[in-house]
């Protein structure tokens, strides 16, 4: 009886300490969800760091040319984009009927899709008061002092795990048994190449299909093509989802124009999708992270549905850290043989300790 009463008390310990562990992470769910884009941001951008200094450039001065590096292409966009994109908003907006008045003449003069398009948005008018829609200033700063705070620790835990990383892994290895020791390590590095790998490629699928799209709406002139290729370019990190919500906008705008310019839109998105499918990731990411289609959709829903909209973007890195520990403590496989596809700069490197 003392034996069971003592292994009872043991599990409801256990079980105790399980759910208080899972409230705390809960709790600091946003704080996790920043240090892990610091880890990924540093796996990204640590191999080329790696690759400067082992032609003599200290590791300090190596990230301040990528921190300068991130500057200026924010900047550069900033210069190039923001003044067109702003034209084509005032122009957008500047079409909509002003009052909910006007909103109603307009919808009783037009036919077809606009004028559902303007009920639509007479109805939720009704259903909200002039005041809910103006947010105060300070509401918005708070949030704008919030988004910059973030962006400001997730470069920092970047650069801290850029010179501490080494230092952490060999921690953490010590409180292991010897013969788990090496393959211990052989993971990590796996994971970092993996995570490395897959934020590069998604960078530069990004920027492609961002410019391809923009350039090919402006060649049949659609209308706000600069702000639905961009659009299209940011949505290609959400998995499955992007890329629908990407044609979906493009044939919407087009049908502003034309069912002639819907129809040219929808094939634009379509044929960049499938060269980018065949062709391009293929070639530039592979299978970086090991995913199927069911465990993409999977990841994505279930990340979205428990932490929000805001972390479907680390949906899939996450799921690849989860995948490669499945497969190396379950499944058996050996780190050490696993091959990363090179995206911009060898898995060696990106795999070097």
């Amino acid at each position: 009886m003392a034996e069971t009463a003592r292994r009872t008390a043991v599990a409801t310990l256990v079980v105790l300490g399980i759910l208080i562990l899972a409230v705390v992470l809960w709790k600091v769910k946003l704080v996790l969800a920043i240090l892990f884009l610091g880890f990924i941001l540093a796996a990204a951008i640590r191999p080329s760091i790696e690759a400067l200094r082992r032609r003599g450039v200290p590791r300090g001065a190596g990230l301040a040319l990528h921190y300068l590096a991130f500057a200026g292409l924010i900047a550069l966009v900033l210069w190039l984009v923001i003044p067109r994109a702003l034209d084509q908003i005032d122009s957008a907006v500047g079409n909509l009927p002003a009052t909910r008045a006007k909103i109603g003449r307009e919808a009783s003069q037009s036919e077809g899709i606009k004028a559902e398009i303007l009920r639509n948005l007479q109805s939720r008018l009704r259903e909200v008061r002039g005041e809910e829609l103006v947010r105060p200033a300070a509401e918005v700063t708070r949030t704008a002092f919030e988004i910059l705070v973030g962006i400001f620790f997730v470069f920092a835990t970047a650069a801290y795990w850029i010179f501490e990383r080494n230092r952490a892994v060999n921690l953490v290895l010590a409180l292991l048994p010897k013969d788990h020791r090496r393959k211990a390590r052989d993971t990590w590095d796996l994971i970092d190449a993996k995570l490395g790998a897959y934020i590069r490629g998604q960078t530069l699928l990004v920027v492609l299909v961002g410019t391809v799209l923009s350039v090919v709406f402006w060649l049949i002139g659609m209308p706000y093509w600069l702000l639905v290729g961009a659009f299209a370019g940011f949505v290609e990190l959400i998995p499955v989802i992007g890329p629908l919500a990407a044609g979906a906008l493009a044939v919407g705008v087009g049908l502003t124009q034309s069912a002639h310019m819907a129809v040219l839109a929808g094939l634009a998105v379509l044929a960049v999708r499938l060269i980018e499918d065949y062709l391009v990731i293929p070639r530039v990411l592979g299978e970086v992270v090991g995913l199927s289609p069911i465990v993409v959709l999977a990841a994505v829903s279930g990340v979205g549905i428990l932490f929000g909209g805001f972390a479907v973007f680390l949906a899939i890195p996450l799921a690849a850290v989860i995948v490669t520990l499945i497969d190396v403590i379950v499944r058996g496989r050996d780190p050490a043989e696993e091959e990363v596809p090179t995206v911009i700069f060898t898995a060696a490197a990106d795999r070097e300790a």
